[in-house]
């Protein structure tokens, strides 16, 4: 039977992107794997915002080049302990952007499963170590767990400290738990990482009367060009 012709559309479920970019991307699927954490082979993931447009607006007018980190035991245990979280891996890739020749950011992507399904984001970090941006690139899973963009605002000016856990400065969203609990272990990942990789490409300072150390790097730490 047609519904009258003054009938209401269907309410959409709670959390459903209200986003037209994202409720349009929603609908594609396309294979992602991106970042810290590579999705299993085969796994489709509705991409929402490719990783070149992400980075655009992430840094806009500004130069961006890909790198890439081979980290040595030592340092993805530490980052794991800062973390609270595992690392999937020890080869890392992430962007950096500058602009005349000052820095304007850090960009990185995480690749996880939320409950069965991939998720990817990306989590940006100011020079100063505080996220600017949490940004869901790709997302598996039902819509309706997909919290609302503004829930991934709450990211913004946060630190690697005590208060970055689900529950507390991050609240978790009711009927999107296990989703909301994933990005924030993946923001404080990106914080561990970008904190352990620059004291290591920095070194230690040095003491009143000491020769500065040569900067101590994670094994094989170089640069490439961004496709």
């Amino acid at each position: 039977m047609a519904p009258p012709p003054n009938a209401r559309p269907p309410r959409q479920p709670r959390g459903f992107p209200r986003n037209r970019r994202w409720r349009k991307a929603l609908a594609k699927s396309a294979p992602i794997a991106l970042g810290l954490g590579l999705a299993a082979p085969g796994l489709q993931a509705r991409v929402l915002l490719t990783q070149q447009q992400a980075l655009a607006e992430a840094f806009p007018a500004a130069k961006v080049e890909r790198r890439s980190a081979f980290l040595t035991e030592d340092h993805a245990k530490k980052i794991e302990q800062l973390a609270g979280s595992p690392l999937p891996t020890r080869v890392i890739s992430y962007y950096v952007a500058s602009r005349e020749a000052k820095p304007a950011g850090t960009a990185y992507f995480d690749t996880h499963l939320v409950r069965t399904l991939p998720e990817t984001l990306m989590i940006v970090i100011d020079p100063s170590g505080a996220i600017t941006k949490v940004e869901v690139l790709s997302f598996d899973e039902p819509p309706e767990y997909l919290p609302r963009p503004r829930w991934f605002e709450q990211f913004r000016g946060r630190r690697l400290d005590k208060d970055l856990a689900p529950g507390r400065a991050i609240p978790l969203v009711t009927g999107a738990t296990i989703s909301s609990r994933a990005a924030t272990e993946a923001a404080r990942r990106a914080l561990a990482l970008h904190s352990v990789l620059m004291v290591a490409s920095q070194g230690p300072p040095a003491s009143a009367g000491e020769t500065p150390a040569a900067p101590k790097k994670p094994e094989a730490h170089g640069e490439e060009r961004q496709p």
